[in-house]
Formats: C-alpha cells, structure tokens, sequence
C-alpha cells in the first residue's frame, strides 16, 4: 500500500493544499484516509445501483448517512470502523441489485476525482462534502425518529453523480442542490430537536465547575444527552456540556435535570489543554475528537459513529438503548474536583448565553423591527461558525469587541467561544450577543432573516445584515452551499479560504454572491456598514 493520504477537505489541511503524507493535519492516519476514501467510493457504488434498479429503501438511507458522516473531519480515526461501515454499504449494493435483478455498480475509485481536471475536482469536492456536512445532520434527526424520503433521495442522486462525467455548470448546479436540500435537512433537526426537548429560550450558563464527581459530555447529539442525564438523575454525579454541545442548556425538558450544571471549556481544538488530567470522564458523541493524550485519553468514552483505536466505545443495542454505567461509575471513582472550580472563557468571562433561537428571537419581532424603524438598532451581524487552530482566528473577536454600540451580534457554532463571554450590553433592551446555538441552528438564523426581511418588504440581501463566517470542516460547507442556494451575498468567509475551491470555481463565487475573505476588523467592518 503506498503509505500516502490526500485529503483537503478541512480548513487546517497541511500548507492550505493537502494532506498528502502519512498523516493528516488533524491526526488521522494514511491507511485511515484511504480507507474512508474506499467508503466513499463504496457509497457511490452503491448510489449508482439504486438509481440503476430504480430502487432505495430505509436501509439503504441509514447506512448512506453513516458512511458520509464517519468521513466527516475527526470523526472516526479507526481503521476497523472505517471498514465495518463499508462492509455494510457494499451488503446493501448486493440486495438492491439482487432484488432488482440488475447488476451492482463498480465502486468509484476516488483517485478518478483528486486527479480530474482542476475546476471538475474542485466542484466535486464541494458537493461530495457538502453531503458530508449534511449527513451528519440527517444523522442527528435519525436519533430523535425523524427521517425524510427527500433527503434521502438527494443522497444516493449527489453521490451517484459524483460517479457521473459531469459538465462544470452541471457540478455547480448540483452543488448548489445540495444547499437547498441541507435547508430541508436543517429544517428536519430543528422539528426534532424542538420536539423532543421543547423550544430554546435564553440561558445564562455558568463555567464554574462545581465539587464532586462530573462527566463533560461534547459534540452534537443531544439525544445521547438525554440519555445521559436519564442515567445520571439521582446518583449524584454532575453533567457539564462542552463544545457545540452549550446548546443544550437551553431546552426546556433538558435542563429540567438538575445535574446538568454548566459548561466546561471552550471550543474543540482546545481539548487537548483543557482536559489534561481532567478528574472526570469525557463523552464524545459526535465529531471534533481529536487524539486523546496520555494524560486523560483512559478517561475518554466515544460513542454512535466517533471511534478512536484503543478507546472505550459505548455501542446502542438493536432497540437503540445505550448503557453509560461504565462512564458514570468512572465519574463516582475518579471524585472531580475537591473544590468548585472558578473557570473562564477565552476573555474572562465567568457565564457565557445561549438560547436565542427562531422562537425566542421571533417572539420579540415587533420589538426588534421598531428598534430598526428608529434608528435605535442599526445592523445585525451574523458572525458564526466553525472555531479552529490556525492563528487569525482573533480576528472574530476583534471584530465583535469593535462592532458598533447600535449593532447586534447573532452567533451560532463553537466559533462563538472566541467572544461568546464578552460583556457588550444591550441595544434597545436586546443583549447585544445572542448564541443562536450549535452550527445546524444556522436554520434558525435563517428564519430571523426572512422574518425579518418579510417585516421590512425587502429582501434579505437589502437587510442591515452582514455575514462574517468561520469555517473549518465539512458542515460548514453545507451551511455556505445552503446560503448560496438562497442567493445570499456579499459573505465574508475565513480564516482562509477552503483549499478545494480552484481559482475558477472561486472567481464564479465572487461574481455570482460576491464572497470575500475576510481582512481586518477594521476594513470589513467598514465596507459592510458603508
């Protein structure tokens, strides 16, 4: 096997080109990297068949979403949950095609797309991870028993495709389907996530960590939340969340748990130093895992679709039903702190605010719009997104600490852990920060945004409305693709800009939406308010 990766498909890969030796940038492992390349192409494979035989089931959807998911940037850094998964896909190849009596589909070999001419692979690359970012939510909604034929059918359409001799204007297109079907998926989550644990409502969240024994549960699923905090009512063991989990705080029927205390630590890239010979356990549910150190990696549980060689995983039974005692029981042993411990977020603050979502921000609506009518209320910034390790990520808290007095700030994502603690006030009886929450709530910003453009009779586009986004992994190409589809403009997207996009797919992005990297807080701010 030549011992060699590629992959480019974050935002910290190696010299802003590619990974392309034998490791990536986020820890993950050559043979890894071609192993979920073969997934890939096991996937469309698999597409390419359902579309031959006319023929796509639950089944197949499941194991689509879990194959594109398990690509997803520090998600699974295993070898044989990699395989098992494409093991799966290629089962489900043979029945379609055995039940259609057609034959199965080659695999696609993904060398065809990493050497295809620079603006094809560019274009493929957008679609193939924008799936992937999508898969991830579809996932999610899957946990909570929320499903949709039409995501679904999207799947297996983009990844057969991606099989497809494509034109350039054919890819773009597809790609921008892809933004319009994440809109529907984003829609999906946020009906689960509000109907299982009711609707967020501002929350003010401590960041002290109180004494005795405590788990920090991080990631995205809150269903493993709530089974979590089932497990742990009444044993005496505190829940604190960290990373895109802070959300949680929010939601009624989750924080009705009285252990679930506050939150430890700040944004994923951070966790290496935060939970170094943390006396506690660490849940992964979703991706952001990065390589556990010595110090705390026989503390570490991952669960659903993370995996990590050598590190306890929590699998689900076949009736869905999880088992945290072994986590709960390394809580109680390990005792926590023998002390409450005073933490702080990048800037000092001691709590940080979650819980501005669609519903509570729209509640105020009239409010809101009659700040505007006045003069009270001058621009909203939505400054949002992935948080990451690359130096030039001040550059949002810059820009949120130099934002004007009359402006606010709606936040989503772990990028919000850059300023999320600063204390900026109020404008027109409004806090001035409003954590919209984790990166799916970007639905949520988006229903702001037409609620309020519908209120004004304009466009979003012609709202006093500035988008500032970070990015790093694959749900944030989704979320981008997704504002494109609606035909948003004048986006300021960085720290960089995404190695995948050639200089032709990128010049069409700026002539057609008008996306720019970000430069100062100064300049921009300047430009977006002019």
């Amino acid at each position: 096997m030549d011992e060699k990766m590629f992959c480019f498909q974050c935002e910290q890969t190696a010299g802003c080109t590619a990974c392309t030796g034998a490791a990536g940038v986020c820890g993950k492992p050559f043979d890894v990297a071609l192993a979920q390349d073969e997934l890939t192409g096991a996937l469309v494979g698999l597409a390419r068949t359902c579309r031959d035989a006319g023929m796509c089931d639950d089944a197949v959807d499941r194991v689509v979403e879990e194959g594109l998911f398990a690509c997803v940037t520090n998600v699974d850094f295993d070898l044989d949950a990699i395989n098992s998964v494409t093991e799966r896909v290629r089962a489900q190849k043979a029945r379609i095609a055995a039940s259609a009596g057609a034959t199965a589909s080659e695999d696609l070999p993904m060398s065809r797309v990493w050497t295809a001419d620079e603006d094809i692979r560019s274009l493929k690359s957008l679609v193939l991870f924008g799936i992937r970012g999508m898969a991830a939510y579809a996932y999610h909604a899957r946990m909570l028993g929320e499903t949709s034929d039409e995501v679904g059918a999207f799947f297996v359409r983009a990844l057969a495709e991606l099989g497809d001799d494509l034109d350039a204007p054919a890819l773009l297109s597809l790609a921008l389907g892809v933004g319009e079907a994440n809109l529907t998926c984003m829609g999906l989550l946020d009906g689960a996530n509000t109907g299982a644990y009711g609707t967020p409502a501002p929350t003010e969240v401590p960041l002290t960590v109180e004494r005795g024994p405590f788990i920090v549960i991080t990631g995205h699923d809150l269903h493993d939340l709530e089974l979590l905090l089932e497990q742990t009512d009444g044993r005496g063991v505190n829940v604190y969340t960290h990373g895109e989990m802070l959300p949680a705080h929010a939601y009624p029927l989750l924080k009705a748990h009285p252990q679930l205390k506050g939150n430890f630590g700040t944004a994923w890239q951070n966790q290496q130093r935060e939970f170094d010979g943390i006396p506690a356990p660490v849940l992964f549910t979703t991706n952001c895992l990065m390589p556990p150190r010595a110090s705390y990696a026989d503390r570490v549980f991952t669960t659903e679709l993370v995996a990590y060689p050598g590190i306890r995983h929590v699998g689900a039974s076949p009736s869905g039903e999880k088992d945290f005692s072994d986590v709960i029981d390394l809580a109680i042993e390990l005792g926590g702190y023998a002390e409450d411990q005073h933490f702080h977020g990048i800037n000092g603050g001691s709590t940080v605010t979650t819980g501005f979502s669609h519903g509570a921000v729209l509640s105020v609506a009239d409010k809101v719009v009659g700040a505007v009518r006045t003069g009270e209320l001058r621009h909203f910034f939505l400054v949002g997104g992935c948080d990451g390790a690359k130096p030039g990520r001040n550059y949002y808290t810059e820009f949120v600490r130099q934002a004007p007095k009359d402006s606010i700030v709606l936040t989503l994502a772990c990028g919000k852990y850059r300023f999320n603690d600063l204390d900026l006030g109020t404008v027109a009886g409004l806090p001035r920060i409003m954590d919209v929450g984790q990166c799916n709530d970007a639905y949520g910003a988006i229903r702001i945004a037409v609620a309020l453009a519908n209120a004004f009779g304009c466009g979003v586009n012609d709202l006093p409305l500035s988008f500032v986004l970070s990015w790093y992994e694959q749900k944030a190409v989704c979320i981008l693709l997704t504002l494109l589809h609606l035909g948003i403009k004048g986006i300021r997207l960085g720290p960089t800009l995404p190695a995948f996009v050639s200089p032709n797919v990128l010049d069409v992005l700026v002539r057609e939406y008008g996306i720019a990297p970000v430069t100062t807080p100064e300049e921009d701010l300047a430009t977006l308010l002019a």
